[in-house]
């Protein structure tokens, strides 16, 4: 009760208590995500090993794998790093490799457990004595006496961040690890695995594409990890997601720069989990050329070999995309993926800005998960889009949801028609499409022509994840 001024006492009053239901759908069906491929299909020239190291304290977890070209030649390569301020260690030496040697490397290293970020001049010198000690195994292995100095390995970590590796135990693993290399599916299954962090499943997938009707067959294969903390915005050298997309093509390390970077910005940045960028997202891609017998001097390059790179970096940016929304169905406590797609807007950037917007809601994610069809948060998400004044124009803007292509009813659910709510929703036929796995939001900003059309993909809010970060680090 409540004493008012003048002491007089406010009667009590029954208190009505608000009940909340959820409607939350099962987590995401991750099972058939795992594909066995043959030996035949992954790019010749490379081989890989995985092992436990002792970076994870479970008994025989693989944490640590290696991947290397066995060419005559070192790799050419490409990557885009986070723009973290905090970048980790690894980061910071992979990008020094990179620079030292002009863009070719021989292969990586990389660690699960033990991020190695935020951990000051030893995290430093721990990364460095990975891709060091892996180099020399390499070139003692190859029996040579060089006279200049071998190129570099790459390295990578993911884990928990702020804690030191165990380096003795990295390096001491290494000799062994490098005496596995193997070029057999079943060694590429082990160093996905090798990458995992709190991933369900393993993420490897490849492919065989041409460049030319008449030119060799060029082999890709990609491994990638990640759950939470993805909301990837990488560079070139100037994610937690980590990735490596190998292939056989031969292609020089400009124009590897040059395809990669267009194709992260489409595939890698356009996917977000919880909004979080990671201190060490990476994304490399090596070519090693051994699909074919070309020298140094024919790999293509973006304006020597335009209609050949031009296919290269589209076969890239799709099997980018495809490794992407591989993350995104893997999403911490995920029961839904979702596909956030904005047409006809007054640019790419525009487009991608407000796909992004809506994508990161939490506010749409929550109601994703509660399979509630409030497009009045969607709506929100568009509008306070960071984007200057009068850039778009709520009179023609329309919202709908789109069925997956698998659903007996391919009928979208129009909400918003330019700028005017449906008269009468169907909210039952709204619940039929919010308990599918795959749903697509459809934005239409409404530019009749030389529209721009953008799209990134994400997964609802559940109360798992929530249960999944809460205790991560214990």
């Amino acid at each position: 009760m409540t004493l008012l001024p003048q002491g007089r006492v406010l009667a009590r009053t029954a208190v009505s208590t608000l009940v909340r239901t959820y409607a939350a759908g099962p987590p995401l069906n991750k099972d058939h995500h795992i594909i066995s491929l043959p030996d035949s299909v992954f790019p010749r020239g490379y081989k890989v090993a995985a092992t436990h190291s002792g970076v994870k304290k479970r008994p025989g977890v693989l944490d640590l794998g290696v991947l290397v070209s066995t060419s005559d030649r070192p790799c050419a390569a490409a990557a885009c790093f986070t723009r973290n301020v905090f970048k980790a260690a690894p980061v910071v030496v992979s990008s020094q490799v990179l620079k030292e040697g002009q863009g070719r490397v021989r292969g990586f290293v990389v660690n699960s457990g033990c991020a190695n970020a935020v951990t000051g001049k030893k995290g430093m010198e721990d990364a460095w004595s990975m891709s060091h000690t892996v180099t020399q195994g390499l070139t003692q292995g190859d029996g040579k006496n060089n006279t200049t100095p071998p190129p570099g390995t790459l390295v990578m970590s993911t884990g928990v961040i702020g804690q030191h590796l165990p380096i003795n135990k990295i390096t001491h693993a290494i000799p062994s690890l490098l005496s596995s290399l193997s070029s057999s599916s079943n060694a590429w299954m082990s160093l996905a695995k090798a990458f995992m962090t709190t991933d369900t499943f393993p993420k490897l997938r490849a492919r065989e594409f041409q460049l030319s009707p008449d030119g060799p067959s060029i082999r890709i294969a990609g491994i990638d990890k990640g759950a939470g903390m993805i909301h990837p915005n990488m560079g070139p050298p100037h994610a937690t997601l980590l990735g490596v997309i190998a292939t056989d093509a031969a292609i020089h390390p400009d124009a590897l720069q040059s395809a990669l970077t267009y194709a992260v910005d489409r595939s890698f940045n356009s996917i977000t989990v919880d909004g979080d960028m990671s201190t060490n997202d990476t994304i490399l891609c090596l070519a090693n050329g051994a699909s074919s017998t070309n020298t140094t001097s024919e790999e293509i390059t973006e304006h020597g070999r335009p209609k050949e790179f031009a296919v290269f970096r589209d076969e890239l940016c799709s099997f980018a995309q495809e490794l992407a929304q591989l993350v995104v169905r893997d999403g911490e406590g995920a029961t839904k993926f979702v596909t956030v797609r904005v047409i006809n807007g007054p640019s790419y950037d525009v487009s991608r800005a407000v796909a992004c917007s809506v994508a990161t809601s939490a506010l749409v994610k929550t109601a994703l998960y509660g399979q509630d069809a409030n497009w009045g948060r969607i709506l929100c998400a568009v509008g306070y889009t960071n984007l200057p004044a009068g850039t778009i124009d709520p009179s023609t803007v329309s919202v709908s949801f789109n069925p997956p292509a698998s659903a007996s009813n391919a009928t979208p659910l129009k909400l918003l028609t330019n700028g005017e709510p449906e008269p009468e929703i169907d909210e039952t036929r709204a619940s039929e499409l919010l308990k599918e796995e795959d749903l697509e939001i459809v934005i239409d900003l409404g530019v009749k022509e030389g529209g721009e059309e953008a799209t990134y993909w994400t997964c609802d809010f559940s109360h798992e994840y929530v249960t999944i970060n809460g205790d991560y680090r214990t």
